[in-house]
């Protein structure tokens, strides 16, 4: 991010501090709906319920088991995709229930190691080329950094990690259920945004 600019900070007690940048340009509605739960305090206490190693950390329901949350306007939103926002590792999105219409206030970060995707871009493209069709320096970016890029076009995209990412990947090791709750509860202390300088 550049000195000035929002950024997201989440505190995740006993875990530490991850650092987000947002994207009002590309992900206006998205970043507008983060911001504005964030400041009214919605995500403060609220845990992370679902985490999946080489996958996501998913939080910000505030019944913790991934059935609740609405948005700033009180209903669900439709933060669409766009086509500069991909799932690289460290994305930050909205969880949905099959379509970006139904956004709320549950998010996820991808927490894939560097390097790793489940499926390359070229895979994914044979397997289904009608729904696939990744720009090269975007394939070849997530050759470099890992990520899910099956999930490209299904779910807004609207920050990603900066800083923190060894904190997203040490939630991932905790010991979860059948559902992919962590056993230990992993809360988020407080969620702020604030000004970036540059440190």
């Amino acid at each position: 991010p550049e000195v000035g600019e929002k950024i997201a900070v989440i505190n995740v007690k006993d875990y530490g501090t991850i650092k987000i940048k947002l994207f009002p340009e590309d992900a206006e509605k998205g970043v507008e709906n983060f911001v504005g739960l964030a400041e009214m305090g919605y995500y403060d206490e609220l845990i992370f319920h679902r985490i999946i190693p080489n996958f996501m950390n998913q939080g910000g329901d505030p019944k913790g088991n991934g059935t609740g949350g609405k948005s700033m306007w009180g209903e669900s939103f439709d933060g669409g995709t766009d086509e500069n926002l991909y799932h690289f590792t460290g994305a930050v999105a909205y969880a949905n229930s099959g379509a970006t219409s139904t956004n709320g206030s549950q998010f996820y970060i991808v927490n894939t190691p560097d390097g790793y995707t489940e499926y390359s871009c070229a895979e994914l493209y044979s397997m289904d080329s009608s729904s696939y069709n990744w720009p090269a320096n975007v394939a070849a970016k997530y050759d470099e950094v890992g990520g899910v890029p099956f999930l490209d076009g299904g779910y807004t995209v609207f920050g990603q990690v900066f800083e923190g990412m060894d904190v997203v990947r040490a939630m991932a090791e905790v010991e979860t259920d059948d559902n992919d709750k962590p056993l230990t509860q992993i809360m988020m202390e407080s969620v702020q945004i604030v000004e970036y300088t540059g440190e």
